[in-house]
């Protein structure tokens, strides 16, 4: 059965209630499949066959989710694009993983065309005027010829969702994730969360990220639930909806916390239909967690990643008081380890690498077996992330082997940023380290050391990278040094550079 099914049957049960709710307009689970069948059956009459790609430039939308299901049914590979990342980073992805077809809204047609015509062959569909060279999306679904048959024979190993994480080296790899590893997940944060068809879900995250899509947006629908949806983040719209709609699940990374408790609401706002609030993303500072228990809301860790859909460990209500700091224990459909360099577990409050196993772990990285290979052994997901285990066998993350920074939610890689200052003629040599901050857990800095002879700014640095680079990457500060710090080997001494940025506060 693919997942186009949980619509269907919905539709069939309880075609009149309400599937998702977005500004200026209502989508009953009856209308909805339609607009799934719709989809589907556009993309047939396209000669779209299984195994193909279809991707999505846009915020949150209801035809970003259809598109999904419409893929699933037709056992397409469906690639939601970040659309805040620049230009040529869409490119990279798109070339990569080329696309039959394309959706994009308006505000986005201008980067497209600037290379569309450098890209594999593909159909481009616009929402709103037609333009030449694109496809309005109204004329697109004329195309369908009649309701779209189901998925009967979609294997649920079949690849459905696609999801750009930036590498370590800098160039971004793709997750896949099968129909079954998304149903997993679904029943694990079922679990989590008791979800009922009752539930009123409210997402402002992003759908490009598994966080927003699949935390609780794909499991509501999935029960049956409302999911109450937003194009964006927006701090009054969120304490508006949590209160209109009687929200009483939702999802809110540290960095959206914070911008809520700056407001002048958030001590008064009504949060008594909220059951519990989840976040994860990075390590949560305990001041948030005090902040939102002291509002009577218990909020409940997730700690997870894109290779695993995400959910991997939790935490539950009963335990948010009590175990607060911690990301809770394996989810109900996942194995947990705590492993040392040789790959054996460790003691108890020993901190190691996390490995994660389980049904709703990525299949592998889009063309790269290496890279799979690495990450996926005997099925453990090694994360690069280490933690400990309480003497209970709850988990608290204690960083990052790896190098990435997380800044507002955003995982970010300093290779990425480096790869671009490198090529600049007057920089001898940089590097680039997370600082910790209270607003967005992280940002990002650069330590430059300029040739000999030259003279930099900051303001010249940041300019090397305008229009090559997503805006939430660029640093937020940069440091000039003489030389960078190296071992004997002639590589560069990362803690140093750390301990060195966050001694600059101040200065």
């Amino acid at each position: 059965m693919d997942l186009s099914e949980w619509i269907d049957r919905h539709a069939r049960l309880t075609p009149g209630r309400t599937a998702i709710r977005f500004p200026g307009r209502d989508l009953s689970y009856g209308a909805f499949a339609g607009q799934v069948s719709s989809l589907a059956s556009a993309m047939a009459a396209s000669g779209l066959k299984r195994g193909d790609c279809a991707a999505y430039l846009g915020v949150n939308s209801p035809e970003m989710l259809a598109l999904l299901f419409a893929c699933a049914r037709r056992g397409v590979l469906f690639m939601p694009l970040n659309w805040r990342l620049a230009g040529p980073e869409h490119r990279q992805m798109l070339e990569h993983c080329p696309p039959s077809l394309l959706f994009v809204e308006p505000q986005f047609i201008e980067q497209i065309d600037a290379f569309k015509s450098s890209l594999p062959a593909l159909t481009a569909i616009a929402f709103g005027p037609a333009r030449p060279g694109w496809i309005e999306h109204g004329d697109f679904l004329a195309r369908a010829t009649g309701p779209a048959p189901n998925g009967a024979g979609v294997d649920p190993a079949t690849p459905l969702l696609i999801c750009y994480t930036s590498g370590s080296t800098g160039k971004p790899k793709g997750v896949v994730l099968s129909q079954n590893a998304i149903a997993w997940n679904a029943a694990n944060c079922t679990e989590l969360h008791d979800l009922v068809p009752e539930d009123r879900i409210l997402n402002t995250l992003p759908l490009f990220h598994v966080g927003g899509l699949n935390n609780l947006t794909t499991p509501a629908l999935k029960m049956g639930c409302t999911v109450v949806l937003h194009p964006k983040f927006d701090a009054d719209a969120c304490f508006d909806a949590i209160e209109r709609e009687r929200i009483t699940l939702t999802v809110l990374v540290p960095a959206q916390l914070d911008m809520m408790m700056a407001s002048p609401r958030w001590a008064s706002a009504d949060f008594s239909s909220l059951r519990m609030i989840t976040t994860g993303s990075t390590i949560v500072p305990a001041r948030i967690i005090r902040a939102v228990h002291a509002r009577g809301v218990p909020l409940v860790q997730i700690y997870g990643s894109t290779e695993t859909c995400p959910i991997a460990v939790c935490l539950k209500a009963a335990d948010a008081a009590r175990k607060a700091g911690s990301t809770g224990k394996a989810a109900a459909h996942c194995e947990l380890r705590v492993v040392d360099e040789s790959g054996k577990d460790v003691a108890q409050g020993e901190s190691g690498e996390i490995l994660v196993r389980g049904p709703n772990v990525m299949s592998a990285y889009w063309n790269a077996p290496q890279e799979t290979a690495a990450a996926l052994v005997d099925g453990w997901f090694h994360s690069g992330d280490m933690g400990h285990l309480d003497a209970e066998g709850f988990l608290y993350v204690d960083g990052r082997r790896k190098e990435m920074i997380i800044s507002g939610g955003e995982n970010i890689y300093p290779a990425e940023i480096e790869n671009l200052l490198a090529e600049c003629q007057d920089i001898a040599e940089a590097s680039v380290v997370g600082r910790l901050d209270e607003r967005w857990g992280e940002i990002v800095v650069a330590v430059v050391a300029p040739k000999a002879g030259h003279t930099l700014t900051r303001e010249a640095v940041l300019q090397l990278l305008e229009g090559r680079l997503a805006r939430y990457k660029h640093p937020k500060d940069v440091v000039f040094v003489g030389e960078l710090p190296k071992t004997a080997l002639g590589k560069v001494r990362k803690e140093d550079l750390r301990q060195m940025v966050a001694q600059e506060i101040g200065r």
